[in-house]
């Protein structure tokens, strides 16, 4: 049986090569999967990190306060705020109501 033994050199250029993927941000999704605890831990310190597949973008990772921040808030106060904070918040506005025609039908 024939072993296949793979030089240190080889090892470092392929470890260097996965540093340097990941210092820029972006994460093969194997390494992203194997090391999932340093990703989160890069999200809170670097800020958002890309996972790629087949070397393309594929999701981004953020943190939780981020991702409130980002959703904003669904009761739509941002919304009445907005309004409220008009210079056009005195104008009354009466939708304009027009008759519809109806048609008759037979049966």
């Amino acid at each position: 049986m024939t072993r296949i033994v793979k030089s240190s050199k080889a090892k470092a250029t392929k470890n260097r090569k996965r540093t340097r993927l990941v210092k820029s941000g972006r994460w093969p999704l194997q390494d992203a999967k194997a090391r999932f605890s340093e990703l989160v831990r890069r999200v809170h310190s670097d800020g958002p990190q890309h996972v790629t597949v087949h070397g393309r973008d594929e999701v981004v990772i953020i943190s939780a306060d981020e991702f409130r921040r980002l959703k904003g808030d669904l009761r739509g106060e941002a919304l009445i705020a907005a309004m409220q904070a008009s210079p056009h918040r005195g104008v009354e506005i009466e939708p304009g109501r027009a008759e519809m025609p109806v048609r008759e039908v037979s049966l």
